[in-house]
């Protein structure tokens, strides 16, 4: 996700500041120190006292005018584009059907030359005053460093930047804006990850670098990177990633926007559709992952099959901090912390969430969710 939003920064800024703060090693040895052929630095946030605190940490790392980004969304190139044309400072904005949802900004043409400037902006309010949501990609001056030093914790116990640009409103500065155009999504759940690597496999290019047997099919947009192996048999519908180190069949199916990440086992008589794979995960034998999203180093024990649709059709819900939260996707599996364990023949229903480090037994079906809380990760 950090990575992405990297690449849609990338050709309009000189160099990267990663604030950093829950695993922070981890991010830092994927990322590296160098991105794109430009320096990354990094600025540690211990406690997540939220984004105006971090952006009033990164006072020595950045120059007069500076890009800043959310790390969990997904957006084209073109807006930081855009931005950085603008003078002074710019937020970017893209229309939502349901803004008392977002941060909203309100706008003001008043200048005279009909190009809107932000002169207000309000986090969910019941009212909105415009249908334009907060799109969290901004350009600042300086200036927003000493306000973001000086922004209080908010209702919901954070330092928000959304209060230090209203304060500078306030005060008189005002925001050019920058409308989304093309995509833009705000990943909060699980299930957006679907979402978000239907958007980036989008613009997949198929690729075969890696070992591929004879007997194996590759239609569409497939990226076989070096060190990954398609063995003979398997059957693979782009787009498609299948990472250094995967392997592959013999007579695997994966088809739909997938990632089969690094050092992945998808084995014999095993279908992926649609789903994220991540590194060390394995489903060796007889399994069915739909709409899916995996994490590390689970193991599938043979013959374990997600369900992925009701009987009646209807969107898959899933429970969020006591709550039924609809998903608005018809077809949706099961969210899987790392280092899962599952049983042989194990039934795993629509919309189900298993905790880290959690195991099923031999047959079992589980129905609801298994001991998430302590895993945290919604």
């Amino acid at each position: 996700m950090v990575e992405s939003v990297m690449k849609s920064c990338a050709p309009h800024v000189d160099g990267f500041v990663v604030v950093v703060g829950y695993m922070s090693e981890k991010v830092r040895d994927e990322i590296g120190e160098e991105f794109d052929g430009k320096k990354v630095e990094y600025v540690t946030q211990d406690e997540r006292e939220g984004t105006a605190d971090a952006i009033a940490r990164v006072t020595n790392r950045v120059g007069k005018r500076f890009v800043v980004a959310n790390g969990d969304i997904v957006f084209s190139s073109d807006v930081v584009g855009e931005l950085v044309e603008k003078e002074g400072n710019a937020v970017s904005v893209k229309r939502v059907g349901e803004p008392s949802e977002y941060g909203v900004v309100e706008t003001d043409t008043s200048e005279g030359d009909g190009i809107p400037d932000a002169v207000g902006i309000v986090e969910k309010p019941d009212d909105p005053p415009t249908n334009l949501a907060n799109a969290g990609v901004y350009l600042f001056d300086r200036d927003v460093l000493d306000y973001a030093q000086g922004t209080s914790h908010s209702k919901r116990g954070e330092k928000e930047i959304t209060s230090s640009i209203a304060e500078m409103m306030d005060d008189g500065y005002r925001f050019g804006v920058v409308e989304h155009d093309e995509y833009w999504l705000d990943v909060g759940y699980p299930w957006d990850l679907l979402e978000a690597n239907e958007i980036l496999l989008r613009e997949l290019n198929g690729k075969k670098e890696g070992e591929i047997e004879k007997g194996v099919t590759l239609k569409g947009d497939v990226v076989v990177e070096d060190g990954a192996r398609l063995l003979s048999g398997t059957y693979v519908e782009g787009p498609a990633l299948v990472r250094k180190g995967a392997k592959v069949g013999p007579n695997a199916y994966v088809r739909g926007a997938t990632v089969v990440g690094e050092n992945v086992r998808v084995g014999n008589g095993v279908e992926v559709k649609n789903s994220v794979l991540m590194h060390g995960t394995s489903a060796g034998h007889l399994s069915y992952i739909g709409d899916s999203v995996l994490g590390e180093d689970v193991n599938f024990g043979a013959g374990t099959v997600v369900a992925n649709l009701r009987h009646d059709d209807r969107n898959i819900g899933v429970r969020v901090k006591g709550e039924t939260v609809d998903t608005g996707r018809r077809k949706f599996g099961v969210v899987v912390g790392d280092e899962v364990k599952t049983g042989i023949n194990t039934s795993l229903n629509a919309g189900v969430r298993i905790g880290v480090a959690e195991t099923t037994g031999p047959g079992e079906t589980v129905m609801e969710d298994r001991d998430v809380e302590r895993g945290d990760y919604v």
